[in-house]
């Protein structure tokens, strides 16, 4: 397993939910944490709280959509901090709507945000992650492997994630860089409070959920020690291990049950 003692994390989405409980649970391995995340406030709370804690830690107010700003923020890091070890790409955003309706530009958001925030993250980090043999850790979705009613663009960021990044792992094979890519199963954050809807606008559909909703420290947990046993994927939760296996097993019987589930969040008043 990976000592993340006096390694420095950065994690972007730092402020949400997910976001912090995974920055928690570095700390407590001896990490120094890089906080990102684009609501200056909350960063400010963020690095109070954690710094209250005895944690060593800074705040970086960064929106992961802007190329520039990811490579400055990374720079500072670097010159704040001495190094970076570990990135985790947490920053993300979600939308509940049915293609047909939805307008180009929820995907260009969706997709800014999760796919190419990830890879301009990860290129601005990419040498020191090499020099330092270090750790990139994707944050993804069960809707990363398999379909997704209702959120076409979501799951096409997620599954562009897996492209990226699995590829990248076979790139990074020889440099001593491991690259993890985590499916969480439902879990209570804000993400989905926040979904889009198809004009952009908060969507005023609820979210369906199935089984067991985990909360932001068990899910952390999981990040933590995916990454610190270095493994490849990890798909989280007895739903998410489940659909996995269904959809990969059998197509059809998958998406039946999951438009089943899911398909009344597309129900209009």
């Amino acid at each position: 397993m990976r000592n993340f003692k006096n390694k420095v994390v950065v994690v972007t989405g730092a402020a949400g939910g997910l976001g912090k409980a995974i920055c928690r649970r570095f700390a407590k391995a001896g990490a120094q944490i890089a906080a990102t995340d684009m609501i200056p406030d909350q960063v400010e709370a963020l690095e109070k709280e954690l710094k209250g804690a005895g944690v060593p830690c800074k705040g970086y107010v960064l929106d992961v959509t802007d190329e520039d700003a990811c490579w400055k923020v990374m720079e500072s890091v670097v010159k704040d901090m001495g190094r970076i070890d570990v990135l985790v790409n947490n920053a993300g955003i979600t939308h509940r709507s049915a293609f047909q309706e939805t307008r180009t530009a929820v995907y260009r958001k969706v997709m800014d945000v999760n796919f190419f925030g990830s890879l301009y993250c990860t290129k601005a980090a990419i040498d020191q992650l090499i020099k330092n043999k270090g750790a990139i850790t994707v944050i993804s979705s069960v809707a990363g492997v398999s379909p997704l009613l209702g959120r076409t663009g979501y799951s096409a960021s997620k599954h562009a994630l897996h492209g990226l990044f699995g590829s990248l792992r076979s790139e990074m094979s020889d440099k001593g860089v491991d690259v993890t890519i985590v499916c969480p199963g439902f879990t209570k954050t804000n993400i989905d409070k926040a979904a889009l809807d198809f004009d952009g606008k908060p969507t005023k559909n609820p979210q369906s959920t199935v089984g067991k909703i985990a909360t932001p420290q068990e899910t952390a947990q999981e990040v933590f020690f995916a990454t610190a046993r270095q493994k490849p994927l990890a798909v989280l939760s007895m739903v998410g291990k489940l659909s996995w296996i269904i959809h990969r097993l059998h197509p059809p019987l998958f998406e039946r049950i999951m438009t089943n589930s899911v398909k009344h969040e597309l129900e209009h008043d």
